[in-house]
């Protein structure tokens, strides 16, 4: 999170302690109008690396649970929780 924003005069002058806090605090912005951020390299690279697909990632993440039941096709058919009038 991006605390104190650096005029580009002071950034100059301060150079190394800018660069140190993005390393520690993170991101630092330079300049109000026309704004820079200045980053550690790990912070870019992590926001360069791509990312999965949703569909991957939920394989990957999601709790294992055991076996999905599925119910029978035997059974009656269930009541519309949508259907307004009822029928069907």
């Amino acid at each position: 999170m991006m605390q104190h924003v650096w005029t580009i005069t002071e950034a100059k002058a301060r150079l190394s302690e800018v660069l140190r806090r993005a390393e520690e605090d993170g991101p630092q912005r330079i300049g109000a109008r026309r704004g820079y951020i200045v980053m550690s390299e790990a912070e870019w690279l992590r926001l360069q690396s791509p990312r999965p697909r949703l569909g991957h990632w939920l394989v990957e993440n999601l709790q294992q649970t055991g076996p999905l039941e599925l119910p029978s096709r035997a059974e009656p058919a269930r009541a519309n929780p949508f259907d307004v009038d009822g029928a069907e």
